[in-house]
């Protein structure tokens, strides 16, 4: 197993949670060639250094998975001129806003209400569930899966507003597409925390000294990723379809000819 973080983080300046997902091992003693597929954070705050290393890569297409909410409060992506960009949002089940008007209300009861008592924990198992329940979510997910399939698509970005929960997603059945073990394309998943980790405590602090939460701990469980978030995913994959190989040929429309498309195009002996 490639140890990612020995190499990959601030790839992009402007972005905190941009790797590469080459260098792992599947099944077939085969890697997941380097340069090809990236996940990432938003790339709306990426610098004129960040714009050149993204020339450098070589980036051929951009997918956006935000919702127009988060595009709008947040800004579009900064990208070299001339980049495909496709706007392709995967809903949240509100979570955005109901977490963002929950810190603009100052309220530590309504806060508290929010978000305490699990209940953080509780809206991102539900998102996971909505990643494999909601049919435009599924179309997005394997619209993607796809283009990861085509060379003329790659070298290619995706990326949501945190890089860690639809681009979590989108990366671990990218991984298990080609042959990943679980155990491995887990691990990848859990590294946003790595990433994300002293930007997001910047974000809590910001929160308690300006004065919009009294607790901002209370966001710990939104700013994670944990097993229990993707085992939510997983838990209905394996009850609406037994599997995640029948989940991709079935639920995401990935059939025979494709897989082996994504696997001429993704992996290396």
């Amino acid at each position: 197993m490639v140890r990612h973080h020995d190499r990959a983080s601030g790839l992009v300046d402007g972005t905190i949670n941009f790797r590469d997902l080459g260098g792992y091992r599947t099944y077939f003693h085969a890697r997941v060639r380097p340069g090809v597929l990236y996940r990432a954070d938003a790339l709306n705050h990426v610098t004129d250094a960040g714009l050149r290393e993204l020339r450098r890569l070589g980036v051929e297409s951009v997918v956006d998975f935000r919702t127009p909410l988060e595009t709008s409060t947040d800004g579009p992506d900064r990208l070299p001129d001339g980049l495909r960009v496709t706007a392709r949002p995967i809903g949240d089940t509100g979570m955005y806003a109901t977490v963002n008007a929950a810190i603009g209300s100052k309220d530590p009861a309504r806060q508290r209400a929010v978000l305490g008592d699990g209940r953080g924990a509780a809206i991102m198992r539900t998102l996971y569930r909505s990643f494999v329940t909601d049919p435009a979510s599924a179309a997005s997910f394997g619209r993607t899966l796809r283009e990861a399939a085509d060379r003329s698509e790659t070298p290619l970005v995706f990326h949501c507003t945190s890089g860690k929960d639809r681009t979590g997603w989108m990366s671990y059945l990218l991984l298990r597409a080609v042959g990943v073990p679980h155990r491995t394309a887990m691990y990848d998943y859990l590294l946003s925390n790595e990433y994300r980790a002293e930007a997001d405590a910047a974000v809590r602090a910001r929160l308690e000294s300006s004065g919009y939460m009294q607790d901002a701990e209370l966001l710990k469980p939104i700013q994670d990723v944990r097993p229990e978030y993707l085992g939510a995913a997983l838990e209905e994959v394996r009850r609406e379809y037994g599997s995640v190989e029948r989940y991709l040929r079935e639920g995401l429309g990935i059939d025979g000819r494709t897989r082996t498309r994504l696997r001429q195009n993704l992996l290396a002996r």
